[in-house]
């Protein structure tokens, strides 16, 4: 079988792993826009228990990532420079290049050719293939050129979002609210190596014009947000890597296949997952180890498992989708949350999806609850 792979990112990665493994016969290749050791964000984090699905499929994959990474078992509100731990609630967190560098290392190995640096326009070049996979992000090519029969959908979130690196490590995983005379800030900060974190810093549209971040530059961007977390950032500046202001798209895809000719999406060029609650990658590497596994079971023939995969898939999905929008919509509401106690405010948070009850905080983060509760009893 011959099969085009539009996108290095890990999605497309591993799925090319993972099938040129079970089956070295066929011709995969791998396309890429960008050279090899080109990313941009920094870290990405994974909620705790999330790799677990990678012990039975590729724990050469798991222990590989497991000694890149940084692991926490907390994760902390600060607000009014007050700090609230949320116990039971573990995480971990490895550079993106990291990351990448070893699935690229591991399809080596598999034999997988991959063609970095390859811009494509169009699709001509990889027509004479069996099976198309779009793995190229929110900016799909193979999406756009199906358009009509994914029927993809996006709504913008009015938040303003820039994603930076920092020098500064921090302990765990850690949400800081900081408000000024333009209005309400937050940051999603975490260490995903010794000596870097990512340092993502959002606000509400009406901040964000207040402050004039519209019209000024990277550069400056960066400084005001330097100023704003001074306090947290340890004498220590933020890093760019095409940290410009954007808003977040919620992406979805009606369909997730087209049968003539096959091709199928997978990770961000199918759907995106907003960036707090962490499992935009995990839902990725899960998206290539189900579309292989489909494949192993309708014994390769194309478009049965292209259905299997979107069958079994989109149910599991749909459950994570919900709770990142409504996650999301949570973080819409940034200048009406900052009014709310620090505890209060984690406890808010905690249960902003709808799917966490007090019953069950009370089971995964006693510690918590326990200071939820004396404080509600005042």
């Amino acid at each position: 079988m011959r099969i085009a792979v539009i996108g290095a990112g890990p999605a497309g990665l591993l799925f090319s792993l993972l099938a040129a493994r079970r089956r070295p016969d066929w011709r995969i290749r791998v396309f890429e826009q960008n050279p090899p050791d080109a990313t941009y964000g920094f870290g990405v984090v994974f909620s705790k228990g999330a790799l677990s699905f990678l012990e039975r499929d590729q724990p050469d994959l798991l222990r590989a990532l497991g000694a890149a990474m940084q692991s926490w078992p907390i994760q902390r509100i600060v607000h009014r420079d007050e700090r609230v731990d949320i116990d039971g609630n573990g995480f971990s967190a490895i550079s993106r290049l990291a990351l990448l560098g070893i699935l690229q290392e591991l399809c080596r190995d598999a034999g997988v050719t991959a063609e970095y640096g390859r811009s494509l326009d169009s699709l001509d070049p990889v027509a004479d293939t069996d099976l198309i996979v779009g793995a190229d992000g929110v900016n799909s090519l193979v999406r756009r050129a199906f358009e009509p029969r994914f029927e993809p959908r996006t709504e913008w979130l009015t938040n303003r979002f820039a994603w930076y690196g920092t020098p500064q490590s921090f302990e765990c995983l850690t949400l800081t609210f900081r408000e000024n005379e333009h209005g309400t800030f937050v940051a999603h900060h975490y260490r995903y190596s010794p000596g870097m974190s990512t340092f993502i810093v959002e606000c509400d549209e009406a901040t964000w014009k207040r402050a004039g971040l519209e019209r000024i530059s990277e550069a400056e961007s960066r400084a005001y947000c330097e100023r704003v977390f001074a306090p947290d950032l340890g004498g220590r500046g933020l890093v760019s890597n095409r940290s410009v202001w954007r808003q977040f798209p919620l992406l979805s895809s009606r369909h997730w296949f087209v049968a003539d000719p096959p091709v199928v999406l997978i990770g961000d060029a199918l759907r995106t997952v907003h960036f707090s609650i962490g499992s935009g990658t995990r839902l990725a590497l899960e998206d290539a180890i189900a579309l292989d596994r489909a494949l192993a079971e309708c014994d390769d023939e194309v478009l049965p498992a292209l259905a299997a995969f979107e069958r079994e898939r989109r149910p599991i999905v749909e459950k994570l989708l919900a709770a990142a929008a409504a996650s999301s919509y949570w973080y819409e509401r940034l200048a009406e949350k900052v009014r709310l106690e620090p505890w209060r405010l984690a406890h808010d948070y905690m249960t902003r999806s709808g799917r966490m009850s007090d019953e069950r905080l009370r089971q995964l983060a006693p510690r918590f609850m326990a200071q939820v509760d004396s404080a509600r009893s005042r």
